[in-house]
């Protein structure tokens, strides 16, 4: 079996691009895909909040109740901004592309940079959350921490890559199995409490509670503060089904917003639920302890039986499982900045099963860096984690607050008592937001929270980097201040092999590879690859306004692959070539300057090359193959081919054919 066949097997047969309105979510599973990470945060917000108090003393605890009911509120504030959200930007309204279009470039490159590493965050987090789930039940595979959590993201990596409609489906049971669980564990806990049926759990030791007991001036409002900061891990996820909106099936925005409610609704009450009894059980939460306390509530309130481990591996299952919510918006969302220049090109591109390949893996990778830094232990990444989330809050409410006031500009309008709602609730959810940052970057700095605040600098001073290169580039190849015409005839030593050009778009890098091929030849033909429609719909634009006298041939790609239609095109052309020469093959490439330059583009000539050599050994013919090279950075290219188009004059318009 050779890589290819491993491919088609573990990722199963590529999915043309006409099914991509079939690949979409219902919401049934968009909510196990868009909500595992805030549901999952459930298992262990209860226990942020106790890790704080417990330093004040057990008699301190009884305040998490009060702490979650804050919390709850906030969730509630935030969660019904992003509704609105939802509907202001039906194409897809995350933080990035809110904060971009209303408050400046700035501000959308901040909150992508702290959405991106939220992301990376999240991965790292539910997973490492999701094995110490898997170790509470199970003491001995605590040395393998590392390990475990690393198989589980090659395994929610490949899920992905299987596609979003086919991991929906996979991922659907462990959220409900967790839900089910969970809302069982609640209904049952609370029944005993009200029948007075409790039996609280045993406390630590002397020696551990003397230990996690630091704070010597009691429970202050440092400590409480700390303690919410903690506690807001629960609203992490909120803001992914905003990001997700195009992976909805129509009508998107309707059904994103209705699966929002319901998340919220099952998020609150179970966060709630946990942390009421916890309080009436007397859970004590301690650093190091070979229990969480989803599975000490669980233990006193169903017993050390099939019902335990049951809720244990199902909140394995979704802690592990909850980082495809982060797999399901990074490559979405990076694939938004790629397209504004602000990230690599290649996060663009589609891959076999219609998802963002390139993405998918990029997150795998920089998570798994994360899991064995920081030893696959949820705590250690928790106090770097909601700071960029609550950025994000904040300046994608911020951003809808000046969306609502751009509305007074609009003919006709009025300010009435739905539009006041609307940006009230906004602005005091931006407020909210802001104040628990500031609170979350102060208790949690010196815990990690630095980190973030360093991070998310760089990250944009990448991204403009990035971009300041991808302008350079378009500076090169613009075809402005050229004048459309057609190719001259002037060359009397042209030949008749055939000649195909390959371009995927109508620049001056492909203009000079045009006219360098009808120099020596008069069977001249350009080929382009329908990788991406778009691109193509452009390109053929270009070729109407330019009048070139050389036939455009598009050849579809359904599974967005350039080798494999490249070969079969070509070999059309060899048969149709009375003289039986192979068909000689132009290909225009731009060259830049440092090596970190040519990370930021498609290697899509290296591939063709791949292909062309592939097939050449397949059929035991050689192929000629020649590199027209444009360096980005020199002087423009000005074509001595191209005679300009009188006034009035169309030249002879040959339209683009489809192979």
């Amino acid at each position: 079996m050779n890589i290819s066949d491993m491919r088609r097997v573990i990722l199963g047969a590529p999915i043309p691009t006409t099914e991509a309105a079939h690949q979409r979510l219902s919401k049934a599973k968009a909510l196990a895909v868009f909500s595992s990470d805030a549901l999952s945060s459930t298992a262990y917000a209860t226990e942020a909040i106790l890790l704080v108090l417990i330093a004040a003393g057990t008699g301190s605890l009884g305040v998490s109740m009060w702490i979650a009911l804050g919390i709850a509120a906030l969730l509630l504030i935030v969660a019904f901004s992003y509704y609105q959200t939802i509907h202001a930007y039906p194409n897809g309204g995350g933080a990035y592309i809110v904060s971009k279009d209303n408050l400046g470039k700035m501000p959308g490159l901040v909150a992508a940079s702290s959405l991106l590493i939220d992301y990376i965050l999240t991965v790292a987090v539910s997973v490492s959350a999701g094995v110490a789930a898997l170790t509470s039940a199970f003491h001995g595979l605590d040395p393998l921490r590392i390990e475990i959590a690393l198989v589980i993201v090659i395994f929610i990596t490949v899920m992905n890559l299987r596609g979003v409609k086919e991991s929906g489906t996979f991922f659907a049971i462990p959220t409900y199995a967790f839900v089910v669980g969970i809302m069982t564990m609640i209904v049952i806990g609370v029944a005993k409490v009200i029948m007075g049926d409790v039996t609280p759990v045993q406390p630590p030791d002397a020696e551990t509670l003397a230990e996690a007991t630091t704070a010597s001036g009691g429970l202050t409002l440092f400590l409480v503060l700390r303690a919410y900061a903690g506690g807001c891990t629960a609203l992490t996820g909120v803001e992914a089904i905003s990001n997700g909106i195009p992976a909805f099936r129509s009508p998107e925005s309707r059904n994103a917003g209705q699966t929002l409610l319901i998340m919220v609704a099952l998020l609150t009450t179970m966060f709630l639920g946990i942390t009421f009894l916890a309080n009436q059980y007397d859970v004590v939460a301690v650093e190091g302890s070979e229990q969480t306390v989803v599975a000490q509530i669980a233990e006193a309130v169903l017993g050390e039986n099939i019902a335990f481990y049951y809720l244990q591996l199902a909140t394995l299952l979704i802690l592990s499982l909850a980082a495809n919510t982060a797999f399901a918006d990074f490559p979405r969302l990076a694939s938004l900045i790629a397209r504004d220049r602000y990230l690599p090109r290649q996060l663009t591109n589609l891959g076999d099963r219609l998802v963002f390949s390139n993405g998918i893996i990029s997150l795998a990778v920089l998570a798994s860096a994360l899991i064995v830094i920081f030893g696959a232990e949820e705590h250690n990444l928790l106090p770097l984690y909601a700071v960029g989330v609550f950025l994000s809050f904040t300046l994608s409410q911020t951003g809808m607050v000046v969306h609502w006031l751009k509305e007074r500009h609009e003919e006709g309008f009025t300010p009435d008592w739905e539009w006041r709602f609307h940006i009230g609730l906004n602005a005091f959810g931006a407020f909210c937001t802001f104040i628990v940052l500031i609170i979350l970057a102060v208790t949690k700095f010196v815990e990690g929270a630095w980190i973030v605040t360093v991070l998310i600098p760089m990250l944009v001073f990448l991204f403009i980097r990035i971009h300041k290169h991808y302008d350079k580039v378009a500076a090169s190849l613009t075809l402005d201040g050229l004048q459309p015409g057609h190719i001259r005839e002037l060359f009397p030593d042209q030949g008749h092999v055939p000649v195909v050009v390959l371009a995927n778009s109508l620049n001056r890098c492909s203009l000079q590879a045009i006219e360098y091929a009808v120099r020596f030849s008069d069977n001249v033909r350009v080929c382009a690859i329908e990788v991406e429609p778009d691109a193509v719909i452009r390109l053929k634009q270009k070729w109407q306004e330019w009048h070139l006298n050389v036939p455009l041939d598009v050849v579809p790609s359904p599974y967005r692959a350039i080798g494999a239609p490249l070969i079969e095109y070509l070999h059309k052309r060899d048969i149709e070539n009375p003289q039986g020469d192979p068909t000689t093959v132009v290909l225009p490439e731009f060259v830049v300057s440092t090596w970190w330059e040519k990370l930021l583009h498609n290697q899509t000539s290296t591939a063709i090359r791949d292909a062309l050599y592939r097939d050449q050994i397949a059929r035991g013919r050689g192929r000629p193959v020649i590199n027209v090279p444009y360096r980005i950075g020199d002087e423009l290219y000005e074509p001595i081919a191209v005679e300009p188009l009188k006034k009035g004059v169309t030249g002879k318009l040959r339209p683009p054919t489809t192979d």
